[in-house]
């Protein structure tokens, strides 16, 4: 097991390894002083994962209740985020109380929101289950639904008190769901190491998980140490997202995050990148056999993207990678947003 302290506003650990939902009950006791805990999931991890982890608490002596709601990015929403609110409020959770999100990240997004926001602020634990929750949204408390106008539009930053990734739970993911989540694998190599992204290069499929995870953990917990509400250098870890935001809502969430982000980076590069660092990232994105073009028109990707929570008045923020391993922050006047999709199509 590998264990990673994320030092924010309140610091909590990220624990890596094989088994660890057997330790549930010991583990939770040591961060929260909870008696009770409600699991929020979706219908697909819930039929998976969820007798099991209410087992666990129970046995360890935890009242336990749990809300489920249907798999998929549109249950991000202020519907379902309300009525989880509702059932908390019904089931008389209390402050002292704690929500744990057993999912990717929907479930983490809309869980953390809940948290943040019910009785203003009560705790959650994240339990991921993806690859991409793993290695990005279970860690360093961004919380948000989806409203019509764009993803992840309305939240808070709230961290968690614990974050327990069991790897075993990866092997019940479908290898589409898990290539998925290799986007944002790849994406922390090309900012921040290359020896990582080499590394994916080299093993494919077939690289080391519990390695790569916590690696990549490690780069996100140094960037929200630094900037625990992204204002600065933060940013740096939307590369590839404010496209990819737009191609995925264009496409009413068919096109999936990690693959809408894989053809985000390739725009970019193709757009604001020299030749020998286009050709790498590319090559990285179709070594895991992710798409790298969209199928929406250039307006389409403006639409969403100038409703883009990165923007600040006339200028939106682009993540542009100079060579693997580093990247600047390219303030961009929206005029010039079009002409910079169109030549990244």
């Amino acid at each position: 097991m590998k264990t990673i302290t994320v030092a924010t506003s309140h610091a909590y650990e990220v624990k890596i390894g094989q088994g660890l939902l057997k330790n549930l009950g010991q583990e939770v006791s040591s961060v929260t002083r909870a008696t009770t805990f409600c699991v929020v999931s979706d219908s697909n991890v819930f039929a998976l994962y969820g007798s099991a982890v209410c087992g666990c608490l129970e046995e360890a002596g935890f009242r336990c209740i749990h809300f489920v709601f249907p798999a998929g990015e549109q249950s991000k929403c202020a519907r379902t985020w309300l009525e989880l609110l509702e059932f908390l409020a019904q089931n008389r959770m209390t402050r002292s109380d704690c929500l744990i999100a057993l999912g990717g990240g929907v479930v983490g997004d809309l869980t953390g929101f809940a948290a943040a926001s019910y009785l203003r602020g009560i705790d959650y634990i994240q339990i991921p289950t993806t690859l991409l929750a793993a290695v990005d949204s279970s860690v360093g408390g961004k919380t948000a639904i989806d409203l019509e106008a764009g993803k992840n539009l309305a939240g808070a930053f709230w961290q968690p008190r614990l974050v327990l990734c069991d790897t075993d739970t990866l092997r019940t993911l479908p290898e589409d769901i898990f290539r998925d989540g290799c986007a944002e694998v790849i994406k922390y190599g090309v900012l921040y190491d290359r020896e990582l992204f080499n590394h994916l290069l080299e093993k494919g499929l077939g690289f080391d998980q519990e390695g790569v995870i916590a690696r990549c953990v490690e780069l996100k917990r140094n960037v929200v140490a630094g900037d625990e509400f992204d204002r600065g250098d933060r940013q740096k870890l939307n590369l590839g997202h404010t496209l990819g935001h737009g191609i995925e809502a264009k496409s009413n969430f068919t096109i999936s995050h990690g693959k809408a982000v894989a053809i985000g980076m390739a725009m970019i590069v193709r757009a604001l990148c020299d030749t020998e660092t286009e050709t790498a990232v590319i090559q990285g994105l179709q070594r895991f056999q992710l798409p790298t073009r969209p199928t929406c028109s250039a307006e389409d990707i403006l639409e969403y993207a100038l409703s883009d929570k990165k923007r600040a008045g006339s200028t939106v923020n682009l993540i542009v990678p100079r060579q693997i391993g580093c990247c600047d922050i390219l303030p961009t006047p929206v005029e010039n947003l079009l002409t910079i999709i169109k030549t990244g199509m």
